[in-house]
């Protein structure tokens, strides 16, 4: 089986403030893992909660049910004015 190492194929480089990486040296050493190892674990658990936080909605079933009702109602007019004036924009990135 590959290391993680094995299958690095980029490099990230950071600066940092001297304090900020005896911190992250100091943390990586109590889990066994060098700066590296930490901060690529660190950061791709953050890059998960983020995109977690965008993209999971929990509710209880009567909370989740409003939710499916207001989804399910008619636009009104201000909506639909919205939706209008969104499909006329113009996109800040290549489709």
């Amino acid at each position: 089986m590959k290391t993680a190492a094995a299958n690095a194929e980029v490099n990230i480089h950071l600066r940092a403030r001297p304090q900020d990486k005896i911190l992250i040296d100091r943390a990586a050493s109590l889990i066994g893992a060098n700066r590296s190892q930490f901060m690529m674990a660190s950061a791709l658990n953050e890059a998960k909660n983020v995109l977690l936080d965008q993209t999971t909605i929990l509710a209880d079933a009567k909370t989740f049910r409003k939710i499916l009702d207001r989804l399910d109602a008619p636009l009104t007019s201000q909506e639909a004015e919205g939706f209008k004036r969104l499909k006329a924009a113009k996109s800040r990135w290549p489709e």
